[in-house]
């Protein structure tokens, strides 16, 4: 399993994913800024990891708040949530733990402030050993949906880099590998960042199970030809209706899946998922430089000046989701009821 975040005593490194797979090289947090630098600039990317991040980060500034009495103290600390929670609008993950964290703090008024510091950086550590835990979970609910021989199509990277580890659609894989059953892994290359190529195939050869990277606009080819037998992805919000936020190009790998009778599977914790959000439309998609699509490897390959359109996520609709894989299990249509359900029971 590939180490994500971790203490550095009272700062946080990282593995920058950014330079994958040429070599690993840690980005070292040595404040709450620098984490959501490092959340902003794609240093760490994946909607549970970006949550882990945030838990730390905001556990680390608030060791660095100087107010000796909790109105002060709470006052600071709030801003800097505030502060983080503007790093990246899609990703549920990243509010979800800051509201966890803040909610501690909120719990313990009457305590002295020293002690409220430690509680928030124990509750970090939890958020991070539960995430593990839960994508554990994860993947042993989803490897009982892999047939016993199948090649699995995934898009993006959902794996130990995007989370805190073990990760999410990938967990489902190793889980499958790990009960006996002959899997094979097609990995879009996800552009503009190639979170696919880069980042999948990197673990899937790490674990020795075997990938093939395809071009993002092959998948429908090879679902036509039936070498794809189901797909898993991870996803970054879903909306209470089931409707699903993911990597731009989600969308039509499902519409492409629905089409060529092939399951199309999202495996995610219950913290990605907001009870708050009716539906897709609702969900905020984020927008990033447009220079991101006219380059490689930092490289312009497009004519001077093109305009260009950059859209991080789309969404795809409840109806193209065959099965949402929790920790407390898989979820089946109609989602309004199954994942009100599972929500009031978590």
């Amino acid at each position: 399993m590939i180490p994500t975040i971790q203490w550095d005593n009272d700062h946080i490194r990282m593995i920058d994913q950014r330079k994958l797979p040429a070599r690993v090289e840690w980005f070292v947090a040595r404040n709450y800024r620098d984490v959501i630098k490092a959340i902003q600039r794609m240093v760490i990317r994946g909607a549970p990891a970006i949550g882990v991040a945030a838990a730390m980060g905001l556990a680390m500034g608030g060791r660095t708040i100087k107010a000796g009495t909790y109105g002060p103290f709470m006052r600071r600390l709030q801003a800097m949530a505030a502060e983080m929670a503007e790093a990246r609008p899609t990703a549920v993950n990243l509010r979800w733990a800051l509201e966890r964290m803040l909610r501690l703090a909120e719990g313990m008024s009457l305590e002295p402030v020293d002690v409220i510091k430690a509680a928030l950086r124990a509750e970090a550590d939890r958020i991070l050993a539960e995430d593990i835990a839960v994508n554990q979970s994860i993947g042993r609910h989803g490897a009982s949906l892999v047939p016993d021989e199948a090649t699995i199509l995934t898009h993006c990277n959902a794996g130990s880099l995007a989370t805190g580890g073990y990760g999410t659609a990938l967990g489902v894989i190793r889980a499958a590998r790990d009960a006996g059953k002959t899997v094979r892994v097609y990995a879009d290359e996800t552009r503009p960042w190639l979170q696919g190529l880069r980042l999948t195939a990197y673990e899937m050869m790490e674990e020795g199970i075997p990938v093939w990277v395809i071009a993002d606009n092959a998948a429908g080819s090879f679902m036509r030809q039936g070498r794809i037998q189901l797909v898993v992805t991870g996803a970054d919000r879903i909306a209470a209706n089931g409707d699903v936020a993911n990597k731009i190009g989600t969308y039509q790998v499902a519409v492409l899946a629905k089409e060529n009778g092939i399951p199309f599977y999202v495996a995610a914790p219950l913290s990605t998922i907001d009870p708050a959000i009716p539906d897709g439309d609702h969900i905020p998609v984020e927008e990033r430089d447009p220079a991101e699509i006219c380059q490689v490897g930092g490289k312009c390959v497009g004519p001077q000046g093109v305009a260009a359109l950059n859209p991080a996520f789309d969404i795809t609709p409840a109806r193209y989701v065959k099965a949402i894989i929790t920790e407390k299990g898989i979820l089946y249509p109609p989602y309004s009821d199954t994942l009100k359900r599972v929500l009031e029971g978590a």
